[in-house]
């Protein structure tokens, strides 16, 4: 079933709500955490293991830990290895689900035989930076920097080599003085990565001198200009921005707001300063309320919304829909999904790390769709 017949609705949210409130971004899914935590597991528990996505491991990481008390049978264990690897380890059947926050290609759909991406969140991929600020007295907070699009697109394409160019002072009249005559090193993922993909969407979208193309790995124009560093996964590329002085990267902002990294504000498609945090993702979703197809697929980058932040991305849960042979596990694993979806305090953890939970409309979609799941033909769902 997929209500909680383990423990009473009302008890599941207030403990799931005082869970998720005191544990933090370092938390470790399966393992105790203080007095309070389970000690053992329960007999006849079931492993269910998962890889994939960097972008949603922050929350995935609350979820897995929380749900330890929601249903104390289940151990959760989620890999945050990347995209590539989590859709190649879902096609070759070494995890029970996957996670991805680039689209599964026609040929990997062939080679999975019955894969189903499932929309579980947006989140926002950011630009870091660390730039060595000039003339501020000792302990001056600099005001935050704004980017438009055309300008990311200049950096990353090797044209805006120095953080005083006139197209970064103009839009940083505070900062104008204190940007300095230095040259710019533009930080980028080494591995495949959905966050890359959602990333060079949106220079694909911000301007046609971006070439390069949108994929979860691209040849980067900055690196044969000599001014470019590849960097594997987020803590990759957030180490060589906070090692490297006047140096810009990218990062999914539950990952900058959870290590405290500095990111930078956007002008958006509509001409606004915009902060990413969960409202200007919302809009941004709103903007493509209707662009699923019948995988639930969509791209949301660049949306037109007064409020809406540029560079963002659903990120997806990817399941086997009738090839689970395991049927207690199955219906282990899609009770899992289905409170993540659901439970309010699960979407308000994932709110306060920066992601945006799914529209009522979009949410319907997905539960929908996880109702098709069979397990040895029949519904797993009930």
């Amino acid at each position: 079933m997929m209500h909680r017949n383990l423990i009473a609705v009302s008890t599941v949210l207030i403990l799931a709500a005082v869970v998720l409130g005191a544990c933090g971004p370092a938390a470790t899914p399966t393992t105790t955490a203080g007095a309070d935590a389970p000690v053992s597991l329960a007999a006849g528990s079931v492993k269910i293991n998962g890889a994939g996505a960097t972008f949603p491991l922050p929350v995935y990481t609350e979820w897995t830990y929380a749900y330890q008390y929601v249903d104390p049978s289940v151990v959760l264990n989620y890999q945050g290895i990347g995209s590539g690897g989590g859709k190649k380890a879902i096609i070759d059947n070494t995890v029970d689900f996957a996670g991805s926050d680039s689209l599964l290609s026609a040929d990997e759909y062939t080679a999975g035989k019955d894969l189903q991406m499932y929309p579980m969140l947006a989140g926002a991929v950011v630009p870091i930076y660390n730039i060595s600020f000039q003339g501020l007295a000792d302990g001056t907070k600099p005001a935050t920097l704004i980017l438009d699009r055309a300008t990311l697109v200049g950096i990353y394409n090797g044209t805006i080599t120095k953080w005083n160019d006139p197209a970064i002072t103009a839009l940083n009249p505070d900062l104008a003085a204190n940007l300095p005559d230095a040259g710019i090193t533009a930080v980028h993922r080494s591995d495949g990565s959905g966050t890359t993909e959602i990333f060079t969407k949106s220079l694909t979208s911000f301007s046609p001198d971006w070439t390069a193309g949108g994929a979860s790995a691209v040849e980067w124009p900055v690196d044969k200009a000599g001014n470019g560093i590849g960097a594997k996964g987020n803590p990759g590329v957030a180490a060589s921005v906070q090692n490297t002085p006047n140096s810009i990267g990218y990062v999914e902002l539950s990952y900058a707001l959870s290590n405290g990294i500095t990111f930078a504000d956007m002008i958006n498609k509509a001409g606004n300063k915009v902060t990413a945090n969960a409202d200007s993702l919302s809009s941004d979703m709103a903007d493509f309320a209707n662009a699923f197809d019948d995988k639930l697929n969509a791209t949301i980058v660049d949306g037109g919304g007064a409020n809406s932040w540029p560079i963002a991305g659903y990120t997806y849960l990817v399941l086997h829909t009738t090839s689970m042979t395991d049927c207690v596990k199955a219906q282990k694993l899609l009770d899992y999904i289905h409170w993540t979806l659901t439970d309010p305090a699960a979407a308000q953890r994932a709110s306060d790390l920066g992601y945006s939970v799914l529209p009522g409309a979009v949410q319907k979609l997905v539960l929908d769709k996880l109702s098709q799941v069979t397990c040895n033909g029949k519904p797993v769902m009930q």
